[in-house]
């Protein structure tokens, strides 16, 4: 792995972080988190046709930049330093990638290009409140998360005129509420027959009830799917489901490689609000940040900003060739962000606790990220079954 950054990269850095800087700053963030969408669709519109940033890391045959995934998760990081709410992760970061792999020749050619330039946007609904199941970070997902042909979860039977009807309801949809199309993960075939497909919904279709709910993290917009009787077209041409979990995991291995870096950058950001403010506040007739305690407090959430940063990186890298290291780097990430929030919160004093400051966004970013993602042992756990490192093996001496 190189450990250096392409000019083309650091421009992507650059642009990214001076477009947020002007356009989603403290008082655009709240704004944009009381409109009916959750996010600025002027800043989205920006975000796409200035940067491209939904279509990043797709083919340019498909309207795409087409960069890796590295590009992907350096822009996230630059948002994550933010926290600015956008449609980029259910749409760019969970959806796109199951329709490139899954999708038909003319699924792909008719969605790709508008999911690039920013024209839709897509969110992937989950049964219940098993997304870390069905993206494999905190166990397998070959099992039945998705009903396993028991009542519950998202029912798919086909229709008379051979086409597809859905049942059912997904809660915690990222982006539920305002997507244009929805990949719904549902179960069919019945009990004995039961396997996990994924079956696309427009966000207008007829029986489909949408409602947003309150979520711990404003920033990341959640919604209720209610289906009912719902029509709905299947995501590929295999009706027995064939590769829909490992599509699903090996999307979860880059979703978890973007959330890092996302993590990463927003860890960093509260960690310099703490630092730029503890320099300033006076105590005793001197800087806060000049006793000691404080700078030791700082420098334990220094270091493990950057051991997360370093994992993301390597994590989104790893993406390209072969190996699967998100879930390990999304749990360092988690960990640091809520450390350096936790940090900044106590040492901006009484303001600290107050909505009005940013510091408990920061530190919600993190708690909402365990309850989507995590938690963070979990993701832990599973990296270390993968790696099989309690395996019992005979020691030779």
């Amino acid at each position: 792995m190189d450990a250096t950054f392409t000019a083309e990269q650091d421009e992507i850095r650059r642009t990214l972080r001076g477009l947020l800087a002007e356009r989603a700053g403290p008082h655009a963030l709240r704004a944009a988190l009381d409109t009916p969408a959750g996010h600025d669709r002027d800043l989205w519109s920006a975000l796409a046709g200035q940067l491209g940033l939904p279509g990043l890391a797709l083919p340019e045959e498909y309207g795409g930049v087409g960069c890796s995934a590295t590009e992907l998760a350096l822009a996230a990081e630059e948002t994550g330093r933010a926290l600015a709410p956008s449609p980029l992760l259910a749409t760019a970061v969970l959806a796109a990638p199951l329709l490139l792999a899954l999708g038909t020749g003319a699924q792909r050619a008719e969605l790709l290009p508008r999911l690039a330039s920013g024209a839709l946007t897509a969110a992937l609904a989950v049964p219940g409140t098993l997304l870390a199941t069905a993206l494999a970070l905190t166990g397998g997902n070959g099992g039945d998360w998705a009903g396993g042909g028991r009542a519950g979860g998202v029912q798919a039977t086909r229709s008379a005129d051979g086409g597809w009807r859905l049942y059912g309801q997904a809660e915690q949809v990222l982006d539920g509420h305002s997507a244009g199309l929805l990949l719904v993960a549902a179960h069919a075939g019945g009990f004995a027959r039961s396997r996990t497909l994924l079956l696309l919904v427009p966000g207008d279709a007829a029986g489909l009830v949408r409602v947003r709910q309150t979520a711990l993290d404003a920033t990341r917009p959640q919604a209720r799917i209610q289906l009912r009787d719902v029509p709905a077209d299947l995501l590929g041409a295999d009706p027995d489901g064939t590769g829909v979990s490992a599509a699903l995991a090996a999307c979860g291995d880059l979703a978890a490689a973007v959330l890092a870096c996302e993590a990463a950058g927003a860890a960093a950001r509260a960690l310099e609000r703490t630092v730029e403010y503890v320099a300033q506040r006076e105590q005793f007739g001197r800087a806060v940040g000049s006793f000691q305690a404080v700078k030791h407090r700082l420098a334990d959430v220094y270091v493990q900003v950057q051991a997360a940063r370093s994992a993301a990186y390597y994590a989104a890298w790893a993406t390209a060739h072969g190996e699967r290291a998100g879930a390990l780097a999304l749990a360092q990430g988690l960990k640091a962000l809520r450390a350096a929030s936790a940090e900044g919160i106590q040492l901006h004093g009484g303001i600290g606790f107050t909505w009005e400051h940013e510091a408990h966004l920061y530190f919600k970013r993190a708690a909402g990220d365990e309850l989507l993602f995590g938690p963070v042992h979990r993701l832990r756990a599973h990296a270390a079954d993968a790696a099989r490192l309690f395996e019992a093996a005979e020691v030779t001496v």
